[in-house]
């Protein structure tokens, strides 16, 4: 009886099991670590794009010019739009922040990034996507623990 040689591909290899490894520690990050970071950097980027719009606590021309020449969205006064705008974001990344009504605050956001990439900036879709997935990522799985919404959720548990 004649014997085939084996090759280096019959015998197992150690990549699968590496990759197990990695995968089961990647598996340990925290869903509330994620959370928190899907929470707090796509705020800041609202909250810093509110404060182009407002000189302490008024609207300036400039941003209602904005909303009236290159935003041009349709069916809203720019000013009303304008001042819209600046509350969401200034007021949504805050609750985002803190972690509370975080659920409610990414819908809204998630919906200014949709108004966003649909009638004023259409080409900027990867950037609307990431922010996109991190509202999601909030809305489907919640704040985590580092939130207030956590705080209370237990609080209300015990009463």
């Amino acid at each position: 009886m004649t014997r085939i040689p084996t090759t280096n591909a019959d015998k197992p290899s150690w990549l699968p099991g590496a990759m197990l490894a990695v995968t089961a520690i990647l598996d340990k990050i925290p869903q509330s670590l994620i959370s928190l970071a899907a929470r707090i950097f796509p705020a800041a980027v609202f909250w810093r794009s509110g404060q182009t719009k407002v000189e302490g606590f008024h609207i300036t021309d400039s941003a209602i010019d904005l909303f009236r020449d290159e935003y041009a969205l349709p069916l809203i006064d720019p000013e009303l739009a304008a001042k819209i705008a600046a509350f969401s974001e200034h007021f949504f990344p805050v609750l985002l922040v803190i972690g509370l009504a975080s659920r409610l605050a990414a819908l809204a956001l998630l919906g200014m990034t949709a108004v966003i990439e649909i009638f004023v900036y259409p080409d900027a879709w990867p950037e609307h996507g990431v922010w996109a997935t991190c509202f999601l990522i909030v809305i489907a799985r919640g704040p985590g623990i580092f939130s207030l919404d956590h705080l209370l959720a237990r609080r209300w548990r015990r009463g």
